[in-house]
C-alpha cells in the first residue's frame, strides 16, 4: 500500500482507496501498479493543488441583499424575524454605488464576477434590482434567489434575456405542506405562484429550485424530484435546514432518515435523466461528485474547508454591512465593515473574515483524522458558531458520510455523468497521463 492511502468501503461494499490530503482515489479490489506509480509521482503536486484551491482562491462572487424585508414567514429562516418585518431596503442610488465599487474592484481581473441578489426577498425592490441588471450585465454574471410570489411573466422574460441564474424556493409538492413550511405574512404560501412561474420558465437552463429539507418534508424528496422533472426543472438543491437561528432547530431531520431519502431522491433523478430527453440534477449531490472526480472544479463553496465565506464570496446586507456569508446576518462579531465607507480589501483582510478563513478542517478534532475531510469540508461555520463553537464537526456529519459513500458507489457504476450539468461534465476530461 502506498503511503497516504486509506482503504475503506462505499455503500455497496466496494473497496475504495483514498488519500485524505488530496482526494486521490481508486475503486478496488486493488489499484494497478502503474496507477500507484502515477499516484506516487504526482502526490506532492496533488497535495499542492488541493491546498491552493482551499487557501489561495480569490474573490469571485458577491451576494447582495437589497432589502432585509420579506413577504414570507418561513419558520427556519436564518434572517431574524424583526429584520424581515421592519428591516432596511436599499435605494437605487445605494445599489448603484455598491455595484460601481464592486466593478472597480474587479477591473483588470480575468474572471467575470458573479452578483447574486439574495435574502430576504429581493423582488420587494424589483425595480432597482432589474434596473441594476440592465445597467451592469456587461460587467457581471447575475443570480437571483426568490420565493417567486412577486414574479410576473414579463419578469421571467427579462431574466431569460439577461441570462440571470434564478433560484426558486419550493419545499413540497403538496400545497398544504409547502405552505406550512413557506407561509406568507397573510397565512398562505407560494405554491400556486411557483407553479405558474415554472411554466413560464419552461425548462430554462439557468433555473434551480431550492428545497430546504426538514423533518416535515424529508420523506418526500423523491416526489419532489419527480414533480420538478415533469416541470422541466434542470436542477434541484435538497439543502439541509440550517440551525443558525433557534426557531429552526426543532425542524432538523434525523440524519439516517435524511440520508436514506436523499439517496432515494438521487436514484430517482438518475433514473429519470437516463430515460428522458432532459436531465434533472440534484445540485448539492453533483458537487459531492465533483469533489471526488474533479476536486478543484467545485463551485458551491460550503463543502470545502475553509468554506468560501469571506474568501471566494461575501455578503452585503441592505444597510451595507459586509459579512463573510448571509448565514452570519443574525450573529454578532462578523462584520468586516460597511461598503458605504470601507473598501472591499479592508473587509477581506478584517479579523471577522479571517475568523472564517481560519477554520480549517485540520483544526477540528473530530474531522482532522477523517479520511473524507477534504470532500465533506465540515460545514457550516455560522451554524456551528450559533450552536457553541465553529470548531466542531457538522451537525449533519453522519449524513455527509453516507452521501459520500453513496457517491463512490455511483462512480463505481459509471453513472456520474447523469449527476452533473454540462459545466460539470467538462471537468471529467481532466487527467494525468500514465506515460
Amino acid at each position: 500500500m502506498a503511503k497516504g492511502l486509506t482503504v475503506w468501503k462505499d455503500s455497496s461494499d466496494n473497496t475504495v482507496f483514498l488519500d485524505a490530503d488530496n482526494a486521490f482515489w481508486g475503486i478496488g479490489p486493488f489499484i494497478p501498479r502503474d496507477a500507484l506509480s502515477l499516484y506516487e509521482k504526482f502526490k506532492s503536486r496533488l497535495d499542492r493543488e488541493i491546498n491552493d484551491f482551499r487557501f489561495s482562491q480569490e474573490l469571485s462572487a458577491v451576494y447582495i441583499n437589497p432589502t432585509d424585508r420579506c413577504n414570507a414567514r418561513c419558520p427556519y429562516c436564518y434572517v431574524p424575524l424583526k429584520a424581515r418585518i421592519n428591516g432596511h431596503s436599499m435605494t437605487a442610488e445605494e445599489l448603484d454605488f455598491i455595484l460601481r465599487k464592486i466593478k472597480n474592484y474587479f477591473d483588470g481581473k480575468k474572471r467575470k464576477p458573479v452578483i447574486i441578489f439574495h435574502a430576504s426577498e429581493p423582488l420587494l425592490v424589483k425595480e432597482i434590482v432589474f434596473s441594476a441588471i440592465r445597467q451592469y450585465y456587461r460587467y457581471f454574471k447575475f443570480g437571483l434567489q426568490t420565493n417567486a410570489t412577486l414574479m410576473e411573466k414579463e419578469d421571467v422574460e427579462f431574466l431569460k434575456k439577461y441570462r440571470v441564474g434564478v433560484g426558486i424556493s419550493l419545499d413540497a409538492t403538496v400545497v398544504a405542506m409547502n405552505n406550512r413550511l413557506r407561509p406568507n405574512a397573510q397565512g398562505g404560501g407560494n405554491f400556486e405562484k411557483v407553479m405558474s412561474v415554472l411554466e413560464w420558465f419552461d425548462g430554462y437552463a439557468g433555473l434551480n429550485v431550492i428545497t430546504t429539507v426538514t423533518r416535515l418534508n424529508v420523506g418526500n424528496l423523491s416526489q419532489i424530484v419527480k414533480f420538478l422533472h415533469k416541470k422541466r426543472v434542470p436542477c434541484v438543491l435538497l439543502n439541509p435546514v440550517r440551525l443558525t437561528q433557534k426557531n429552526s432547530r426543532s425542524l432538523k431531520p434525523d440524519q439516517d432518515i435524511f440520508a436514506k431519502n436523499f439517496i432515494k431522491a438521487v436514484d430517482t433523478a438518475i433514473g429519470l435523466s437516463a430515460k428522458s430527453s432532459h436531465k434533472i440534477i440534484v445540485g448539492n449531490f453533483a458537487n459531492v461528485i465533483l469533489a471526488i472526480v474533479a476536486p478543484t472544479a467545485r463551485r458551491l463553496m460550503c463543502d470545502i474547508s475553509p468554506c468560501g465565506g469571506g474568501r471566494c464570496f461575501f455578503t452585503i446586507t441592505a444597510s451595507g454591512k459586509m459579512i463573510p456569508c448571509g448565514e452570519f446576518i443574525g450573529l454578532k462579531g462578523f462584520s468586516g465593515g460597511n461598503i458605504f465607507k470601507d473598501s472591499i480589501p479592508k473587509a477581506l483582510n478584517s479579523e471577522a473574515f479571517k475568523k472564517i478563513r481560519g477554520r480549517a478542517v485540520e483544526n477540528i478534532k473530530e474531522c482532522g483524522e477523517c479520511v473524507l475531510r477534504n470532500i465533506c469540508g465540515a460545514p457550516c461555520p455560522a451554524e456551528l458558531h450559533a450552536l457553541g463553537t465553529m470548531y466542531q464537526k457538522s451537525v449533519f456529519c453522519e449524513f455527509y458520510k453516507k452521501i459520500i459513500e453513496y457517491a463512490f458507489k455511483v462512480i463505481a457504476e459509471r453513472k456520474e455523468v447523469l449527476c452533473l450539468r454540462a459545466e460539470g461534465l467538462k471537468n471529467l476530461n481532466y487527467q494525468y497521463s500514465l506515460r
